[in-house]
């Protein structure tokens, strides 16, 4: 999409793609990869609105998978825990199969492989989904800027869509506001991206400036092993 593109207009495409995945996809095997973060708690509000427009809310709830790596900030785990109660969301929470004492972020490409992409693998093969829905975005980190919307994955066989890849953080931040939705705590303390504790901090430079610098690095061999 262009540069001048509005707002409502981007909104429209992301209920055009969300509309188009709900009649190619059953509910039931589908699911939102729910960080906690702004973006996935935007695509959640999303297909609850498509799925109480077609009336399916009655018989399918929203389904979020959640990646609980054991070193999330308390304040995002509270608040998907307080937005599962009130959205009336079905809440699949995945965890490593790691031991006690784990080496948190001395390798980031095999901490996210343990911690994040087996688990969130094992899930998805578990849960039977055939569709993950993301908050990916592509003005987010280079590595994002030329993804398709769409994307099909394997072991396990599933296709990936990104239905606010066109969106920026001030249209994500417009429509926060716009429609009162409830974020994260963390935002106002200055965080404007949210992982994990030990590669996370607050940033002002850029979106991504608080992650770790080699987790970004690496986001395309992340990529080729399942993360997002």
């Amino acid at each position: 999409m262009s540069a001048g593109t509005s707002l409502a207009e981007k909104m429209e495409l992301t209920r055009d793609r969300i509309r188009f995945l709900g009649q190619r996809f059953e509910p039931g095997k589908t699911a939102v990869a729910w960080t906690g973060g702004k973006d996935s708690t935007l695509v959640l509000w999303f297909w609850l609105e498509y799925l109480q427009a077609i009336g399916a809310g009655q018989s399918h709830r929203a389904r979020a998978l959640n990646l609980d790596t054991g070193c999330k900030f308390p304040e995002v785990l509270a608040f998907r825990d307080e937005l599962t109660e009130s959205w009336k969301v079905e809440l699949c929470v995945a965890r490593p199969a790691v031991d006690e004492g784990y080496p948190l972020a001395e390798d980031p490409v095999a901490c996210c492989r343990d911690l994040k992409i087996e688990p969130l693998n094992r899930a998805i093969q578990d849960l039977g989904l055939e569709l993950l829905l993301t908050g990916v975005r592509s003005d987010e980190h280079p590595s994002r800027a030329e993804r398709e919307w769409l994307e099909s994955r394997s072991t396990p066989e599933h296709t990936q869509a990104h239905p606010i890849l066109h969106w920026t953080e001030m249209d994500v931040w417009a429509f926060y506001m716009a429609e009162d939705l409830p974020y994260c705590s963390l935002y106002d303390q200055g965080y404007r991206s949210l992982g994990c504790r030990p590669c996370t901090q607050p940033a002002a430079a850029s979106e991504r400036a608080g992650r770790e610098t080699r987790k970004e690095d690496m986001l395309e061999v992340l990529r080729s092993l399942g993360y997002f």
